[in-house]
Parts: structure tokens; C-alpha cells; sequence
């Protein structure tokens, strides 16, 4: 397969320029053209869908479909730029797991998919930096096969590469792109290669250190998320903020101390106050991790069988992640899309995300 895709592109592209020709920041035609893209994972769209075809890139490798109903598109242009397009969630019961599989892990480590694939990964280097374990998993089986397609890619001159991903597709483009971009810093990439990611109705695929690190890493206009401000899906996972979420330096960490300090009966006054503002933030941790981790993760392994979980992070702290784009849902907006309770997908559609970006300038 590789040879095949090797040949393909010789003919269809030109091995000329290594240099950058992706330009940074916010691009209204370039996110249309990559959404005509991703909308081709769907094997067969209506005849009469709005979605317009792909102008500037064409078809190369669709994988198969691996980790927890994950898949990738591989498309390329005339000019030597190609689009990792990641599939989102399907209508199968498995993809929907690895969107509640929601407990967090670091953000650096290794993940035993199976006994012949371990997975280390480096995402983020602070070491309260942490992740969604089930886009991880995602992650790691898709790079597993996109990494040989990308070095066919660059071996046949292409250094210019397009992540694009919408919903559970953008979740594991913000990852996709830390891993990548981190291979480079490693120098298992070459540094000629530019990468520039656009997620869109991404929901939040970490805390807020990871979060820094991957805004410092595709800062400067090479990293955007893209929402309608009246889709649900961005807004999570839920968040769950303790005292454990903050700086080490902070000052929360030195609340039970001073308490001690304080006489009778106003320290315990003073504790009883701490203990009912921080508590249940704790306790609804605990919860978030025993459901959607630990039971989660018993499903997990009936899918993937050498699995072998891996010890959470003792965190729930989703932020929302990257430079945003947001498209403001209107008046003229909610007419011909309402709220609707029986349609939970509405506002998260790929045309109503056309729609809106038609009329930013």
C-alpha cells in the first residue's frame, strides 16, 4: 500500500517545493475547502446536499477502520499539500464509548493498546498536564497508521499538511496534532514539514496546562477551533474544578494551615466553610472517574481486548482549548434552525457550520 500511494502521488504531484505554503491564521475559504473534505467520510451523500465539493484536493487512502470506530482520509493537492481528515462520531455504539470513556490521564506516557502495540506518547511536558483517555486511544491506533502514509507523503515531496476534524474528528486533531508536532521536536519528523489544524465543534480534549502548551505550540495562527455558539458539543466534556487544579503556587494551598492557626470556635467556623466549597468538587471527581473512567473502561476492554487501562489523572478540568472562531448564531440563524429538544444535533450539522461561516467577511 505504501508503494501504491508512493506511485500515486508521483504522478499527481509535483516533487518540487519542500517549502511552506501554508500561511497562518484564519482562512474563511481554506476551512470551507476543508470541510468539503471531511464531509466526503460519509461514503454516499444525498445528491441534493449543500455541502459543495472539494475544489482543490482530491482523493487518495481511506483507512480502515481501527481503535474504537476510528478512521482517517488521506486527500492531496496539485501543489504539494495534503489533509489528514479524521473521521467523527458514527452512529455506532463503540464510537460513542470512546466519547464518554472521559476520565483523564497525563498528558506523557504509554498506553498498552494491545500486546504488540504499545503506544508512548508526549503530548504536553508539564506534569500536570492531562488528556481525554478515550480520544487518546483514538488517537493512537490513527497514528499508527497515519505515520507511514505521511512519510510516503513527504518522501514524494509533500511538506505542507492540513489536520482537519469535526466533532470527535476535532477532539482528536488537537491531539493528533500535539503528537505529531512533537515527533518533529524529536526529529522523527522533518523540520521542513509545516502543519496547520483546523478542528471545528471540537469539544474539549484536555485541562488548562495542556491546553497552554498546545496554544504556545500552534500559536501565531496555526491552530483553530471553529464553533457555532449554539452547539452543545463544544461545551464539553463537563468541567469539574477543585483546589487540586490550580498552580502549585496559589493561594487555596495554604487555606488548611491557616485554619489550624485560628482560635476557638472560629476555626471551626472557618473549616466547616472550606470543607463545604471544596468537598463537593472533590466528590463529584471521584464520581466522574468511577463512571466515566473505571466503568467506561470495562467496555473499552470488551472492544479491545489486550487493553490494559492505565491509572487516571486525578483531574476532570476540561477548558476549551486553541484559537477560537466563533461563529455567532443570529436571529435569521435560529429561524431556519431552532432549538429543538428532539434534535440534539441541530446547530452541530455541517450546514448549519457552512451556513454561519458564509457570512463572516
Amino acid at each position: 500500500m505504501r508503494q501504491i500511494i508512493t506511485f500515486l502521488l508521483s504522478i499527481t504531484l509535483p516533487v518540487t517545493l519542500l517549502g511552506q505554503k501554508l500561511k497562518p491564521g484564519f482562512d474563511k475559504a481554506e476551512y470551507v475547502e476543508l470541510m468539503s473534505v471531511f464531509a466526503r467520510q460519509i461514503d454516499t451523500l444525498p445528491a441534493n446536499t449543500p455541502i459543495p465539493k472539494p475544489q482543490r484536493f482530491k482523493f487518495v487512502y481511506r483507512s480502515p477502520v481501527v481503535g474504537l470506530d476510528n478512521r482517517w482520509d488521506l486527500w492531496t493537492s496539485p501543489d504539494s499539500v495534503a489533509v489528514i481528515s479524521i473521521r467523527g462520531t458514527t452512529l455506532e455504539a463503540v464510537g460513542w464509548l470512546e466519547n464518554f470513556y472521559a476520565a483523564m490521564v497525563p498528558a506523557k506516557g504509554e498506553l498498552v493498546l494491545s500486546n504488540n502495540y504499545k503506544f508512548d506518547y508526549h503530548l504536553a511536558s508539564h506534569p500536570q498536564a492531562a488528556v481525554h483517555i478515550g480520544w487518546l486511544i483514538g488517537t493512537a491506533f490513527l497514528a499508527q497508521d497515519i505515520l507511514p502514509k505521511l512519510d510516503s507523503c513527504i518522501k514524494a515531496g509533500i511538506a505542507n499538511f492540513y489536520i482537519m476534524g469535526h466533532s470527535q474528528g476535532g477532539a482528536i486533531s488537537y491531539l493528533m496534532t500535539s503528537h505529531l508536532r512533537q515527533l518533529q521536536k524529536q526529529g522523527k519528523i522533518p523540520s521542513t514539514v509545516h502543519f496547520k489544524t483546523y478542528c471545528s465543534a471540537a469539544p474539549k480534549p484536555g485541562n488548562l496546562q495542556y491546553a497552554y502548551e498546545y496554544e504556545a505550540m500552534t500559536g501565531g495562527g496555526w491552530g483553530f477551533n471553529v464553533v457555532n455558539s449554539a452547539d452543545w458539543v463544544p461545551e464539553t466534556p463537563i468541567s469539574i474544578q477543585t483546589l487540586d487544579d490550580f498552580n502549585v503556587t496559589n493561594p487555596f494551598a495554604n487555606i488548611p494551615a491557616l485554619v489550624k492557626k485560628q482560635k476557638f470556635p472560629k476555626n471551626l467556623a472557618l473549616k466547616y466553610v472550606y470543607n463545604k466549597l471544596s468537598k463537593p468538587a472533590q466528590k463529584a471527581r471521584k464520581y466522574y472517574q468511577k463512571y466515566l473512567g473505571d466503568f467506561a473502561g470495562r467496555y473499552v476492554k470488551t472492544n479491545l481486548k489486550e487493553y490494559i487501562p492505565p491509572t487516571f489523572y486525578q483531574s476532570s478540568h476540561y477548558v476549551r482549548t486553541g484559537t477560537f472562531v466563533v461563529l455567532l448564531a443570529d436571529e435569521a440563524y435560529f429561524k431556519k434552525y431552532p432549538d429543538d429538544k428532539k434534535t440534539l444535533f441541530v446547530h452541530h450539522l455541517l450546514t448549519p457550520y457552512l451556513d454561519l461561516v458564509a457570512k463572516l467577511p
